[in-house]
């Protein structure tokens, strides 16, 4: 199940692709990512659109940012869209998981890679190796990134210390209810792939639970057979704070107790409470935070253009 990136040759995956007439689109959601979307969406231009063609759409969806990461994703060669204005009369739901959903309605490519837009030292090698197992094995219909992460701290690299949400939430969820996808090496990965005809066919969880969400409903679609891995080697990007992974590892606890319970694998007899409390030291003690936790999904595209358009 686990492949290398450095298997993957793009020439040869430009030959594959051209023969079987399959085109190629290349999704990041972004917000604030004015620093580090140049250097991902002009490696992917210069290497896989210019130099070989093995990329035919390179999208930024811009998700409300309050910096310029529209403007120089565009200057950099891709092509931009507000999320808020795709599909207008579908609404507008905040979340990253709510960009993959639009992006998905505004491109057209049969294979659709999705990266994460707040990469640093970024390599067109990873679109290659996701690239690689769809474009020589068609039972592949997903691919998930593995990688190293390392954590700054105190003006230290520490090789293995990052991914803090994966080891102490989403690992310990999938050994104990998804056994079988305990084989994931980075399941909460935003770096992956697949064909446009099983991601249309499901839901988008808008917020910070779409990838674990993805994961297993993968899984339950395409058992483990459709899924492969391909090691990336090494993802550095920024770290967010405590409190942001706290919020973050609530979302993604919420969204597995409802996969668990659709699926009938734990029933759930009450509501699992829709806030999170948090707190700050200030000078007088501590202050209380309390964040909603809502949970909130986009219907397979195939569905929602269907029932909106009457198709």
């Amino acid at each position: 199940m686990l492949r290398t990136a450095a298997s993957y040759d793009a020439r040869d995956l430009q030959a594959r692709r051209l023969a079987s007439g399959t085109t190629v689109s290349v999704i990041l959601p972004a917000r604030d990512e004015a620093a580090t979307i140049a250097g991902i969406v002009g490696a992917i231009r210069t290497d896989l659109m210019d130099d070989v063609s093995l990329v035919d759409e390179l999208l930024v969806v811009d998700s409300g940012s309050s910096d310029d990461t529209a403007a120089v994703a565009l200057a950099a060669g891709a092509r931009v869209v507000a999320a808020a204005e795709v599909r207008p009369e579908l609404g507008d739901r905040p979340g990253k998981g709510e960009a993959l959903w639009k992006g998905l309605l505004s491109t057209s490519g049969d294979v659709v890679v999705f990266l994460d837009a707040d990469l640093e030292e970024f390599s067109s090698a990873y679109v290659v190796g996701l690239l690689g197992p769809l474009l020589t094995d068609p039972s592949v219909s997903f691919v998930k990134a593995a990688y190293d992460r390392p954590l700054l701290a105190g003006g230290q690299l520490l090789a293995e210390a990052g991914g803090r949400v994966t080891e102490l939430v989403a690992r310990p969820l999938l050994n104990a209810h998804w056994p079988e996808l305990s084989v994931v090496v980075q399941p909460l990965a935003g770096e992956y792939a697949g064909r446009r005809s099983l991601l249309e066919s499901l839901p988008f969880v808008t917020g910070y639970g779409v990838d674990l969400a993805l994961l297993v409903d993968v899984y339950d679609a395409v058992g483990l057979g459709g899924l492969a891995q391909v090691d990336l080697g090494r993802k550095s990007h920024r770290h967010q704070s405590d409190v942001a992974l706290g919020q973050m590892s609530a979302a993604i606890w919420r969204t597995a107790l409802d996969r668990l319970d659709r699926t009938g694998r734990v029933k759930l007899s009450d509501d699992p409470g829709a806030t999170l409390t948090q707190f700050r030291r200030t000078g007088n003690g501590f202050s209380t935070v309390t964040s909603e936790v809502v949970l909130d999904e986009r219907p397979p595209v195939d569905t929602a253009i269907r029932e909106r358009f009457g198709m």
